[in-house]
C-alpha cells in the first residue's frame, strides 16, 4: 500500500494524481483534467482531455464552445471507470447542477475530493452524498464559526417582503450566473411568486439550460424589455458586475440586492452599496463543514482552499490528521 501523500502532488496547475496522470480542477491547460463543476474558477478551457459529469461537460461547452477541450469523457454519478490504473467515480456534491465529488481508489486507499459543496436545500441539483474514505479533501470557503447560513426560504421571504413594501421600486438582485441564479428563481417559484422574473442577457443561456434539464423556472423575460415605468414592482436578476453599470439605469428607483454568503458580513454589503443583502450561499457553512467531516469520518483531512486554518484546527482537535494544501486560484465569486 502506497500512502496518498506519495501519489497526490501539489503542482502549479493544481492537484495532481501521479498514477492517473491527471489533475483535479487545474487552473492552466493540461493533458488530462478531472473537473468537479463548471464554475469558471474550476473549469478552464483548452485541456486535451476532460473527465466530468455529463451536465458539467454540457455547461462547459455552452460557456466556452463545443471544442473547448480536445476530448471529453462524460460520466453519470456512481459510474466507475479506470484511468491509467486508478479507479474513479463521481458523487453528487450539491453545489450546482453537475457538481461532483471525485472518488479515487488506488493502492488500497480511497480518497474523496469534494470540490465545492453544500449540504443545505437546493431544488436545482442533486444533494450531497456522504461516503466514507481514508482521505477527505475538502474546500473551506466559509470555514469560520461565524458563518452560519440561514435557510434560503428566510432570505427569499426578505426579498418578497421588500417587493410588497416598495411596489414602486424595481428590485435588482446580483446573482452568479451558474447555480445561484437558478436556485433563487426556483425557490421564489416554490414560495408562490408567479410573476415574470426579468434577466440580464448574460443569465439567459444557463437558465435555458436548466429549463431544458427539467428544472421549471417559470416565466422569464429579458430585462432589456423594461423601462422606467414597466420596471416598477419587478424583480430583475443580473450578474454582480452589472448592478451599477449603465445597463441598470433603465430601471425605476432600484433596490439593489445581492445573493451571496458574504452578505453575512455587514461591512462588505455596505462597502458594495447593497441595500438588500441576501445571505444565500452555494458553499457549506461552518456547521455543514464540521458535520461533513464527522459523517465522512476519514483518517486524514486535507483542506484545499478558503479559510483553511480554522478547519484544520477543528479536525486535529477531533482526532483527525489534517493539513492545509494552500491551493490558489479558487474563489467564491462566479461572475
Amino acid at each position: 500500500m502506497i500512502h496518498p501523500r506519495q501519489w497526490v502532488e501539489i503542482r502549479k496547475e493544481g492537484l495532481y494524481l501521479v498514477p492517473g496522470q491527471c489533475y483535479i480542477d487545474p487552473i492552466y491547460p493540461v493533458h488530462c483534467a478531472i473537473i468537479t463543476h463548471a464554475h469558471t474558477d474550476h473549469a478552464h478551457e483548452n485541456h486535451k482531455k476532460v473527465i466530468a459529469h455529463e451536465d458539467t461537460v454540457s455547461i462547459m461547452q455552452l460557456r466556452y464552445g463545443e471544442e473547448c477541450a480536445q476530448h471529453f469523457i462524460s460520466l453519470d454519478y456512481f459510474h466507475k471507470i479506470s484511468v491509467n490504473g486508478i479507479n474513479l467515480y463521481l458523487l453528487p456534491a450539491g453545489h450546482v447542477l453537475g457538481s461532483a465529488q471525485v472518488v479515487i481508489e488506488y493502492s488500497g486507499y480511497r480518497i474523496i475530493i469534494s470540490g465545492d459543496y453544500k449540504r443545505s436545500f437546493d431544488p436545482t441539483c442533486p444533494p450531497f452524498v456522504v461516503e466514507t474514505c481514508d482521505v477527505f479533501i475538502t474546500e473551506a470557503t466559509f470555514s469560520l464559526p461565524v458563518f452560519k447560513h440561514p435557510p434560503i426560504e428566510q432570505e427569499i421571504d426578505k426579498l418578497l417582503s421588500s417587493v410588497t413594501a416598495f411596489p414602486e421600486r424595481c428590485h435588482l438582485i446580483g446573482v452568479y450566473a451558474l447555480g445561484k441564479c437558478q436556485r433563487l428563481i426556483k425557490t421564489l417559484r416554490m414560495m408562490g411568486y408567479k410573476k415574470t422574473i426579468y434577466l440580464h442577457g448574460a443569465l439567459k443561456k444557463l437558465c435555458d439550460f436548466y429549463q431544458l434539464h427539467g428544472i421549471d423556472l417559470g416565466d422569464l423575460q429579458l430585462a432589456s424589455e423594461l423601462d422606467l415605468n414597466s420596471s416598477k414592482g419587478t424583480i430583475v436578476l443580473s450578474p454582480p458586475s452589472a448592478l451599477r453599470d449603465k445597463w441598470s439605469r433603465r430601471f425605476a428607483n432600484v433596490v439593489i440586492g445581492m445573493a451571496s454568503g458574504w452578505m453575512q458580513i455587514r461591512a462588505r454589503a455596505k462597502q458594495k452599496g447593497i441595500e438588500l443583502p441576501l445571505i444565500i450561499s452555494d458553499h457549506a457553512d461552518w456547521p455543514e463543514l464540521t458535520q461533513t467531516l464527522l459523517e465522512v469520518n476519514p483518517q486524514e483531512v486535507w483542506v484545499t482552499h478558503g479559510r483553511e486554518e480554522a478547519l484544520v484546527h477543528y479536525a486535529i482537535q477531533n482526532g483527525y490528521q489534517a493539513q492545509a494544501l494552500h491551493l490558489l486560484g479558487y474563489e467564491e465569486q462566479e461572475d
